[in-house]
């Protein structure tokens, strides 16, 4: 070797970044570098001119001489990994090359833990002038040494990541594909098609967008294709169609990949959401079960309430028309009820003028119980009748005799139900639909519960109806039938009952002629309502007539009536009468007031005003009576009324005088010249925008003007 050569191989041997040595046939080191000498932990004079089993532990120095070995008997070269212990400790396990020799399978080694190092050796069998051995052979071997502990090191973190991150996606049951940076396939995705059952041909074709939803692909198509040209994060949701044929919810995230400022492909992973997404139909299923259910709670006791403030059958049936369509969205409804032979049901209209109902949209006003109709079965059968679409309720009524569908061809879903009461039908309800509508269990018993409140509220109605027209016949019988007809008078009366009782009010009024053909004009009203009001009415009225007779004069009149109250009514009545005879001939006559409303006087050369005189007590209040002198002139009115008229629970007593004497002003001449139409005149504008709570009675004296 010349000088050259020699300071090459020196400067081999101590400088170069890892290990060398030279070892002759005999496994003896010839040479070793200080590098190996640091990897191995050994000074360089332990193992030069040692065999590895001289100078190194076990089992390092097993895997050294296998290897050489194996080299030399060969010939070729030989690539192995140790794991090696660091200077000061413990030795390492069974390297990877003794693994080998011995016959069992070698895997990649594991990285170095701490305190080792990996050693990535080399063996090379050395050839060369005068290098071989008798027959061929090696006569040496060549050993270099690299420390990869750290690459290795790296790449077992690289590894374990990618373990985790495979495990974290199967415990997420989340499907990753890989798409180019164009957005097509780019690589297989073996557990995507195991839930497509697409063939690997189809996904490449394809890809995933190839199984969504039709009826999601625009949309999903769209955003991947803008999240693909503007480089963006693709995340949405879509329905995809399994190998089984059924659909199932994902959600799915795509990033883009990027190197060196551009995008290289994308990595997106599935997730199939299908049972959050049941769970959470079921939730707002349940929730709008729930709250339907409130609802119709809710419109039930609304239903309870409002009915209890009907007190007409008409009224009855605008109340459950209104909640009836409110609560399950019916579009027409009716009410019909039994005739008093049970033979025909007859279609009561809601009391609300302009409200539809199917007593015009219906095919008749009355239906026979016979009929094959939906009330009719409903009444019939004593249970309800539902038909959720036409071809239901053709199945259900037979032939179409009566022509139902001509006449309702925009109706889809029928319901009928039975009014009864104790267990008699009385009536049925009736809800149609113009489209197909399926009525559910809670729904039906909603409407059941309906009707049964329905028919207690027409079951009272019907009652009241019947209790207020008596009262009311009644209370009529007790007034004049008629007015005296007068040639230089002319009289009229009013009476209205008040809506909100059935019992007979106390108002009354009467007009009669005297015996010196004067005219006596009373009105009155009695404190209460029922058989007590009207006998105590009768009693005053019949006195004031028979006190009449005997001494006309008003005070005279008013004193006899207190004196007859004193000895036979009790002292809580409270009675009051406005009393005047009046010679019908001159119009003057005299008054007399009982603690009763004054009368208002109108004129057409005046304002209109109310009497000024001092009401007296009410009767059975004894009290010194007074009357006064008065002349109705001629063109001139004067009228009596009760207090019904001036007041009610919004407008008090001397609110209501004001307001009268402001209606009489604003009453045109023709009006004010007509007695008949004067009357009406004041109690229609009196009333108006008022809840009429009490009886109203109002009587008018007019005298006309004289013939030319």
């Amino acid at each position: 070797m010349d000088a050259s050569d020699a300071a090459l191989y020196a400067t081999l041997l101590k400088e170069a970044p890892g290990g060398l040595a030279f070892y002759d046939a005999d496994l003896r080191c010839r040479r070793a570098s200080d590098g190996l000498a640091a990897l191995l932990g050994r000074p360089v004079r332990d193992l030069q001119q040692h065999r590895p089993a001289e100078c190194l532990p076990e089992p390092l120095a097993t895997a050294f001489e296998t290897a050489l070995r194996t080299v030399l008997a060969e010939g070729r070269p030989l690539d192995d990994e140790l794991v090696v212990p660091a200077p000061d400790a413990a030795p390492a396990a069974e390297p990877a090359a003794a693994a080998e020799a011995a016959g069992g399978a070698v895997d990649a080694p594991p990285a170095a833990a701490v305190g080792e190092r990996v050693l990535a050796c080399t063996w090379v069998p050395a050839r060369g002038p005068g290098g071989e051995r008798p027959g061929g052979e090696p006569s040496g071997v060549v050993l270099t040494v690299l420390d990869v502990t750290e690459r290795r090191r790296a790449e077992e973190i690289v590894r374990r990541k990618e373990q985790r991150y495979r495990s974290l996606v199967e415990a997420g049951e989340q499907v990753v594909w890989v798409a180019a940076a164009d957005g097509r396939v780019l690589d297989d995705a073996p557990e995507w098609r195991a839930i497509t059952g697409q063939a690997p041909d189809e996904y490449a074709e394809g890809g995933w967008l190839s199984v969504v939803h039709p009826e999601d692909r625009p949309r999903i198509e769209a955003i991947w294709a803008g999240a693909v040209e503007e480089n963006r994060v693709f995340e949405t949701n879509y329905r995809i169609r399994t190998k089984s044929g059924a659909y199932r919810h994902f959600d799915v995230r795509a990033v883009p990949i990027w190197e060196g400022g551009a995008v290289i492909e994308w990595v997106g992973a599935n997730t199939d959401v299908t049972g959050q997404r049941e769970a959470e139909e079921m939730r707002g299923r349940l929730t709008e079960q729930l709250s339907a259910a409130a609802l119709r709670t809710a419109r039930l006791q609304q239903a309870t309430s409002m009915l209890a403030e009907a007190l007409t059958v008409s009224q009855v049936v605008q109340v459950i028309t209104e909640v009836g369509r409110s609560a399950i969205g019916a579009d027409y409804s009716a009410v019909a009820l039994l005739d008093d032979d049970k033979l025909r049901l007859s279609i009561v209209t809601p009391s609300q003028p302009g409200a539809e109902d199917d007593a015009g949209h219906d095919h008749a006003a009355e239906i026979k119980v016979s009929d094959q109709t939906v009330m009719s079965i409903a009444v019939r059968e004593g249970r309800p009748f539902l038909a959720e679409h036409p071809d239901s309720l053709r199945l259900q009524l037979g032939r179409d005799e009566k022509g139902l569908f001509a006449r309702h061809t925009e109706e889809r879903a029928w319901v009928g139900l039975p009014l009864l009461a104790a267990g008699a039908p009385i009536g049925a309800l009736r809800f149609s639909f113009t489209r197909p509508r399926e009525i559910t269990e809670e729904e039906r018993v909603f409407l059941e519960a309906l009707a049964g409140q329905c028919a207690l509220a027409v079951e009272r109605a019907l009652l009241f109806e019947r209790e207020h027209k008596t009262a009311e016949e009644l209370q009529r019988s007790l007034l004049p039938s008629d007015l005296p007809q007068l040639p230089g008078m002319v009289l009229a009366a009013r009476y209205n009952p008040a809506t909100r009782h059935v019992q007979v009010g106390g108002d009354w009024y009467d007009v009669f002629r005297l015996p010196d053909d004067r005219l006596a004009v009373a009105v009155g009203d009695v404190m209460g309502k029922g058989v007590l009001a009207a006998a105590g009415m009768g009693r005053v009225r019949n006195a004031l007539r028979a006190l009449a007779l005997n001494d006309a004069r008003p005070a005279a009149v008013l004193a006899g009536l207190d004196r007859l109250f004193s000895a036979t009514e009790d002292e809580e009545q409270f009675t009051t009468v406005a009393y005047a005879v009046i010679d019908p001939e001159t119009g003057r006559g005299a008054f007399s007031n009982a603690g009763h409303p004054p009368p208002l006087l109108i004129s057409p050369d005046a304002p209109a005003k109310v009497s000024e005189e001092e009401a007296g007590t009410p009767l059975g209040w004894p009290s010194p009576r007074e009357q006064t002198s008065f002349s109705i002139e001629t063109g001139n009115t004067v009228v009596f009324y009760s207090d019904g008229l001036v007041e009610n629970r919004r407008r008090g007593v001397h609110a209501g005088l004001e307001e009268l004497v402001a209606v009489a002003e604003d009453a045109p001449p023709e009006v004010v010249g007509d007695p008949e139409r004067l009357v009406d005149f004041l109690v229609d504008r009196m009333l108006a925008g008022y809840e009429q709570v009490d009886d109203v009675t109002v009587l008018a004296l007019h005298v006309p003007p004289k013939p030319a």
